[in-house]
């Protein structure tokens, strides 16, 4: 079933693109990421000296074919045309991104969609209209998105999870692995996580210490 499969692959969500990564080269670090555990990779190409073009579509193709290696699925962030180019396996959005529904319409019904959330009316809007899945953040505060909306904590985590037990939930936003506990605690499906991993020393060690994590919490 979908459902299943999309709250399997929730666990220990990695998101990065070439701008979060600076002391290993950026598929180095995606793959000792996948080595880790990661169980869902997306692609946020975004900020500073972030890749554009040929250039953005050759490192999209490298990532992807790494997720396919560690049959892990591939979602692009906010680019649509990029993930039908790639025939990536989903794509996810924000609230200022192209418009949830009219995303759902180019991509079809098979691939999977995202949605970023801030509160119950935008979960509420993510579900009328298809979404496989929201992330809900930031649940703590970040350094990686500038424009973040306001830290909502376990709380809202919590909230969420009693309010819609049908759709899958990721956390995102400044989680660490000594908060990684409390998140799944509270009823989120996994963790996303950028800096967490991206600006790890040792990568690899770092989504493993994060994965075990969650699943001993969910046993």
């Amino acid at each position: 079933m979908r459902q299943v499969e999309v709250r399997k692959a929730l666990g220990l969500y990695f998101v990065m693109g070439t701008p979060n990564v600076k002391n290993h080269e950026p598929l180095a670090v995606l793959e000792a990421a996948l080595r880790g555990g990661v169980t869902c990779f997306q692609l946020r190409e975004k900020g500073n000296g972030a890749l554009t073009g040929d250039a953005l579509l050759g490192f999209a193709r490298k990532c992807q074919a790494l997720c396919r290696l560690y049959r892990v699925p591939f979602i692009v962030n906010d680019d649509v045309d990029l993930a039908l180019a790639l025939n990536a396996d989903g794509v996810h959005v924000g609230q200022d991104d192209e418009q949830a529904d009219s995303v759902r319409k180019r991509i079809g019904p098979d691939k999977w969609l995202g949605v970023s959330t801030h509160n119950a009316t935008e979960v509420q809007l993510a579900q009328s209209i298809g979404a496989d899945y929201i992330g809900l953040g930031p649940i703590y505060p970040t350094a990686t998105k500038l424009d973040a909306s306001d830290v909502v904590g376990t709380n809202l985590v919590e909230k969420i999870h009693t309010a819609f037990p049908d759709m899958p939930m990721v956390a995102i936003g400044g989680i660490t692995l000594d908060t990684t506990e409390s998140i799944i605690q509270a009823g989120a499906d996994g963790v996303a996580v950028v800096s967490a991993i991206a600006s790890a020393t040792d990568p690899q060690k770092a989504a493993k210490s994060i994965s075990k994590t969650i699943h001993s919490t969910l046993k």
